[in-house]
């Protein structure tokens, strides 16, 4: 058994660090967007495959027969060429993928289906907007120059942004409820742009919207093909063959 686990979230490092502790031959992938990623237990390869075709090579080539995509549940793109390129290699998948948030009392949530129309749902009126969505379609936003908008990013951005009006956070979660709600304060913030990524690590930021009385606007996750799913380390434990069972 050898396997590839893509990587990228919380899961993938907790995944890694449980591999790397079963003695498992595991290699760990890194897209290669963040400057500096965590390191890993495990060998580490940075960079992508080059779509389907070079995926399924590199499966045939290093000798994978099993594939763990924990990547993000919007990094859409390398789930759908994880998914083709592992039938098309005989390889065997699956997706170790966090629960989804949902809305409890307290909250205002707008939900949209796609990032993409989030923009035209907020405001005419210049407001001040925490967009936490990380920094690949921070362009979108350019529609609504008037506001004033607050990134939360992990590495400073190489170039300039499309948004003439941003300040900007340079921070690594997990985050606390406390520092979110004083983050918000600080930057007098009126509304929250947000993924439902799920998980912990980046939960605060709702919550804070709750305590605070802000409303959230919402993008909901694409849709990925079918196939194997575990929502914890554990899930994926138990679907890998009894190799893994050593020490479990």
């Amino acid at each position: 058994m050898r396997i590839l686990l893509l990587g990228g979230t919380t899961e993938a490092s907790q995944m890694a660090k449980t591999l790397a502790a079963q003695g498992l031959d595991a290699v760990f992938s890194y897209a290669g967007r963040t400057a500096n990623p965590v390191a890993q237990p495990l060998p580490t390869r940075v960079g992508g495959f080059g779509g389907v075709d070079g995926l399924a090579t590199y499966l045939r080539a290093e000798n994978i027969t099993h594939v763990i995509d924990a990547t993000h549940p919007f990094a859409a793109g390398m789930s759908r060429n994880a998914h083709a390129a592992c039938a098309r290699a005989n390889v065997s998948l699956i997706r170790l993928e966090r629960p989804a948030w949902a809305p409890v009392d307290g909250d205002t949530w707008t939900l949209l289906p796609e990032i993409e129309e989030i923009p035209a749902a907020l405001p005419d009126t210049p407001s001040r907007i925490f967009l936490a969505i990380g920094k690949q379609q921070i362009g979108l936003f350019a529609a609504k120059p008037q506001h004033h908008y607050l990134l939360r990013l992990v590495d400073q951005p190489e170039a300039g942004l499309p948004l003439p009006d941003t300040a900007i956070v340079i921070a690594r979660g997990p985050f606390d409820v406390a520092g979110d709600v004083a983050l918000m304060r600080a930057h007098r913030i009126t509304h929250v742009v947000a993924k439902n990524s799920g998980g912990q690590g980046a939960r605060a930021k709702l919550e804070a919207a709750r305590f605070l009385g802000l409303p959230v606007l919402m993008a909901q996750r694409p849709v990925l093909p079918d196939g194997d799913l575990a929502n914890t380390v554990e899930g994926v434990l138990k679907w890998l063959p009894h190799e893994a069972d050593r020490g479990v």
